[in-house]
C-alpha cells in the first residue's frame, strides 16, 4: 500500500516511541558488557577455574538463544509491548541476583535469565519498531537498534571503569561495604528500570492488535500515528495481510504445498548466521586479548578497542543516512566485499607473523597493516551487516508469520554467536590465527553470493506487502 500522505505523520510520537524501543538495544549491549569488569571478583569470589569463568561468562549467549525464540512466539500471543516489558523486569532482577549471588551457580542461573532479556529485547524492538514507523523512514529509525547496543557496550565500560577507579580496583570495597565488581552489575537497574517504566506510555504494535481481532484499539493507535484518514486504510490492509481462519501460528512458517519451511525463513536464518560467522564478535569480546597476541600492550590494546568502538558508532550513524536512500540490499553487498578484503588481509598479515614463547609476532609495518584493515573491517560492519540485518528481520517477513519467523531467526543468530565465542579461544590456539581469520574471510565471501541470490530489497516496501 502507498503511504496516505493527506494526513501528517506524528512524527514527535513516533520518535518518543522509538527511543523507548531502542532502550531494549541498549539494554542488549549493556548487558553483553558488564561482565568484562566483574571476572577477577567472580574468579575470586568463587574460586572458579578457567574452565568455570569462561561457563559463568557464557552463561548470557545460551539464554539469549531461548529469549529470542521465545520472545517471537510470544510477542504473537500476549503482544510486542508485554513481552519487552517482561524483558525489562527480567533485566532488573537478573542484575539484582547477579550482585548478589552467592555461588557461581546463582551467577550462571542471574546470567542465563539476563540472556533471556537481551534475547527478546534484540528481536522485539527492531520488530516493534518497524511495525510502528511509516516505511520511508522505517530503515533510519530502526538502524537507531545498532547504535543504541554500541552505545549500551560503551556505557558498561563507563560505568565499570567508574567503580572499578572509584574503588581503588573492582575487588575493593565500595558503597554499603560490597565490593565494586557487585556494583557493576546493581548499576544495570538504572537504565533497566527506565526501560521499564517508559514501556508503560507507549502503545501496543497495531500490527498485532489486528492480527488478534482488537480492530478498534488498533484504529486508535493508528490514528495517533498517522492520522484517522490513514489509520482506516491501514487496518483494512492489514486485516487483508492476515490468514482469516487462525491466528498467527508457528506452522505459518512452513509452505502448505510442501511441508517445508518456506524460502523466506531460510533468508531470514541466513542473515542472522551471517552477521556472526564473519566473526565480529571476536573483536568485541576478545579484543584487547587479540591485539596483545599480536605484539601490542595491553594499553594500547585497551585503546584500540576504544578507537573500534568510536569508528562502530560513526559507521552506524552513516547507515542510517543511507540505508533508506540506497536501501538495504546494496549496503549489505558494500559490507560483505568490503569485510571479505579487509579479512583476508588480515589472514595474510597474522600468516606471515612468527610464534615467540608461545605468542604470535609480527613485524612492526605488518602490525600496523593488521591495526589498519581490522579498523576498517569494523567500519564495513557497522556500515553494513550490523544495523542491516536487525533492520531487516524487523520487517522481511509477512504480517501472518513475524513474530514466529523473529523466534528462529533470532535463535539462530544467538547460538551462531554462542558457537563463534566460545570457539576462537580454541581455534586460535590450536590452528592459529591465520586459519581461522580464514574461515571468517571465507564466510564473508560466501555472504556476496548469498545476498545477491537470496536477499530481495524492502526498501520502502510496506509491512503489509511484504511476501513469504
Amino acid at each position: 500500500m502507498a503511504e496516505n500522505h493527506e494526513d501528517k505523520t506524528n512524527v514527535p510520537l513516533i520518535m518518543a516511541i522509538v527511543g523507548v524501543a531502542t532502550i531494549g538495544g541498549f539494554m542488549f549491549g549493556y548487558d553483553s558488557g558488564v561482565i568484562n569488569g566483574t571476572q577477577e571478583g567472580l574468579q575470586r569470589t568463587f574460586n572458579l577455574s578457567a574452565g568455570w569463568l569462561g561457563i559463568t561468562v557464557s552463561a548470557l549467549l545460551p539464554g539469549c538463544a531461548v529469549g529470542a525464540f521465545m520472545a517471537g512466539r510470544l510477542a504473537d500471543i500476549w503482544g510486542r509491548r508485554r513481552v519487552m516489558l517482561i524483558a525489562a523486569a527480567l533485566f532488573i532482577v537478573s542484575a539484582l541476583a547477579a550482585g548478589a549471588a552467592v555461588s557461581a551457580l546463582m551467577m550462571i542461573v542471574a546470567r542465563f535469565a539476563a540472556g533471556a532479556g537481551v534475547g527478546a529485547a534484540s528481536v522485539l524492538s527492531p520488530a516493534y519498531i518497524s511495525e510502528v514507523t511509516p516505511a520511508r523512514m522505517r530503515g533510519r529509525l530502526s538502524s537507531l537498534q545498532q547504535v543504541m547496543i554500541i552505545a549500551g557496550l560503551t556505557g558498561a565500560f563507563l560505568a565499570n571503569y567508574f567503580l572499578a577507579h572509584s574503588a581503588g580496583k573492582s575487588t575493593d570495597l565500595f558503597w554499603l561495604g560490597y565490593p565494586a565488581w557487585r556494583w557493576m552489575f546493581w548499576m544495570q537497574v538504572i537504565p533497566a528500570g527506565i526501560f521499564l517504566l517508559t514501556l508503560l506510555f507507549i502503545p501496543e504494535s497495531p500490527r498485532f492488535l489486528v492480527a488478534r481481532g482488537h480492530l478498534p484499539q488498533a484504529g486508535a493507535v493508528l490514528s495517533r500515528l498517522f492520522g484517522p484518514k490513514a489509520a482506516e486504510s491501514k487496518v483494512q490492509d492489514i486485516r487483508r495481510s492476515l490468514a482469516g481462519d487462525h491466528a498467527p501460528r508457528f506452522s505459518d512458517l512452513k509452505d502448505p504445498r510442501s511441508g517445508r519451511l518456506r524460502k523466506i525463513i531460510w533468508v531470514g536464518i541466513g542473515l542472522a548466521t551471517f552477521q556472526q560467522l564473519v566473526g565480529i564478535n571476536v573483536v568485541f569480546y576478545y579484543g584487547a586479548v587479540l591485539w596483545q597476541a599480536v605484539g601490542f600492550s595491553e594499553a594500547d590494546s585497551l585503546k584500540i578497542n576504544v578507537l573500534s568502538g568510536t569508528l562502530s558508532v560513526a559507521a552506524c550513524i552513516l547507515a542510517i543516512f543511507l540505508i533508506d536512500r540506497i536501501g538495504r540490499k546494496p549496503l549489505l553487498l558494500i559490507g560483505s566485499i568490503g569485510m571479505a578484503v579487509t579479512l583476508a588481509i588480515l589472514t595474510a598479515a597474522f600468516g606471515s607473523g612468527e610464534l615467540v614463547n608461545g605468542k604470535l609476532q609480527l613485524a612492526p609495518q605488518i602490525g600496523m597493516v593488521a591495526l589498519f584493515s581490522a579498523n576498517i573491517y569494523v567500519i564495513f560492519f557497522n556500515l553494513s551487516w550490523g544495523p542491516v540485518m536487525w533492520v531487516m528481520l524487523g520487517e522481511m517477513f509477512p504480517n501472518q508469520m513475524r513474530g514466529s519467523a523473529l523466534a528462529v531467526s533470532g535463535a539462530a543468530q544467538w547460538v551462531a554467536n554462542f558457537l563463534i565465542s566460545v570457539s576462537f579461544p580454541l581455534l586460535a590456539k590450536s590452528i592459529g590465527l591465520p586459519i581461522t581469520y580464514g574461515f571468517y574471510t571465507a564466510c564473508a565471501f560466501i555472504s556476496i553470493f548469498f545476498v545477491l541470490r537470496l536477499v530481495h530489497e524492502t526498501k520502502g516496501t510496506e509491512l503489509e506487502d511484504m511476501v513469504g
